[in-house]
Formats: C-alpha cells, sequence, structure tokens
C-alpha cells in the first residue's frame, strides 16, 4: 500500500559518483596544460628579448651635421689668426674652450620657487641640465643663510658649445631692444669674454606666455687665449658683433 512505511533498519540507497582519482587526475592536467602555456609565453617573451639585446640595436639613418660654427672656425679662422699674429703652428691659434651660463636669482632667498623656473629655463636654453648654485656663507645683512640655493648654472662643451654660440650670435643678439653691438672692454685680462643679458626671453626657447618674472644671465666664453687682443680676435672671427672702437 502507499501508506506503507519502509523498515527503519533497511539502508538507503547511495547515489553514485564520480571517482575522485579520474576528477583529480582532469584538474591536475588541466593545471598542466596552463602551466605550460604560461611557460611557453615567457619563454617567448625571454627569446624576444634575447634577440633584441643580440640584434635588436637601433640605428640612425639620418647624417650627423657638424656645427657650422665648428667649420668657420676650422676653414676661416684658423688660417686668419694664424696669418694676424703670426703663428707657426696650428695649435698655437685660441680656440674656444667652453662657454659657461651663470644665472643669479637674489630673489630665491625670499621665493625658493623661482629656483625651479629657472632650472627649466636654463635647460630650455642651453639643451642641457643646469647645476643648482648654493650659498657659501651666510650675510645677515641680506638675510642669506649657508647652503640655500640662490642660483643656476650649465657648462657647454664640444657640439653643444658650437651650436649656442651660433645660437647667440645669430638669433638671441638681434632680438635685443636698441641694439648696437656688445662691449669690447668685458674682458678679464686673460683672453676671456663675459656677455650680460638683462632678459631670458631674448632666446626664442622661451615662452613669454609662462614664465614667473624677467630674470637675467651671464655667458661666459672661456678661450686658450694668453691676451685680451687675441681672445678678441678668436671671437670676432667667429662673428662677435663687437662695437666699433
Amino acid at each position: 500500500m502507499a501508506d506503507e512505511k519502509k523498515p527503519k533498519g533497511e539502508p538507503k540507497p547511495k547515489t553514485e559518483k564520480a571517482p575522485k582519482a579520474e576528477g583529480r587526475s582532469e584538474k591536475s592536467g588541466g593545471g598542466k596544460g596552463e602551466g605550460g602555456g604560461k611557460g611557453g609565453k615567457g619563454k617567448g617573451r625571454g627569446a624576444d628579448a634575447s634577440r633584441a639585446a643580440e640584434g635588436g640595436t637601433v640605428t640612425s639613418t639620418s647624417e650627423v651635421v657638424a656645427p657650422r660654427m665648428r667649420e668657420r672656425y676650422r676653414e676661416k679662422v684658423v688660417p686668419a689668426l694664424s696669418k694676424q699674429f703670426q703663428y707657426k703652428n696650428p695649435m698655437q691659434v685660441p680656440r674656444l674652450e667652453k662657454i659657461v651660463i651663470n644665472m643669479g636669482l637674489g630673489a630665491a632667498v625670499a621665493n625658493p620657487k623661482i629656483i625651479d623656473t629657472a632650472v627649466e629655463e636654463l635647460k630650455a636654453i642651453s639643451g642641457q641640465k643646469p647645476v643648482v648654485t648654493r650659498s657659501r656663507k651666510a650675510i645677515a645683512n641680506f638675510k642669506l643663510r649657508a647652503g640655500i640655493p640662490i642660483g643656476a648654472m650649465v657648462t657647454l662643451r664640444s657640439t653643444r658649445m658650437w651650436e649656442f654660440l651660433d645660437r647667440v650670435i645669430s638669433v638671441a643678439l638681434p632680438r635685443m631692444r636698441d641694439f648696437k653691438g656688445i662691449s669690447r672692454k668685458a674682458f678679464d685680462g686673460k683672453g676671456n669674454y663675459t656677455l650680460g643679458l638683462r632678459e631670458q626671453i631674448v632666446f626664442p626657447e622661451i615662452n613669454y606666455d609662462r614664465i614667473d618674472a624677467i630674470k637675467g644671465l651671464n655667458i661666459s666664453f672661456v678661450t686658450t687665449a694668453k691676451t685680451d687682443e687675441e681672445g678678441r680676435a678668436l671671437l670676432s672671427q667667429l662673428g662677435m658683433p663687437f662695437r666699433a672702437a
């Protein structure tokens, strides 16, 4: 009958389950497959890296153009100075050794953030990262403490030096207001010349709308000349527009 109950002693039928061993083997097999795939990817990346390291160097197809000021010095300045000063050896001819650009910022004592903008502007002008200069001693009258940043400077040599000289003579100086030439007396007695600029905006790399203040800078041309006359003749042959004596 339907109302009949099953005796308590009879065990209930058990449902069949999948063998655990097979399930584990399938899982482990899948894990190995995934691991193998990852390993394959890792090996592929390693192979690509090794190939790039061995033969993947990037070479430029553009021609390297020498600075025109360097070519002018070799082709025109050296013969002209040798004739003017009676040099017997071409190595005796004075040459431009380096250019030092210095920007002193006394306002940095009250406003230290002006140093950051000066560094960025010098970097844009010279194409090289400048060095922050710090005060060496404390001066109470100027509220100056020792070790605080008060300026920035950069030293240019070789290709960057010649390219900067070209931009100063060809672009920066003609952009000065009421420009009538530079002084002939700013030599130090050993053939080195220092040029002072009141505004950094004469360089086209400086955006006038983004500057926070007008800053002056000094440009020192360090030469191997022994006298001011030789240094003046060298810079004049390179195209430096000195005022008439």
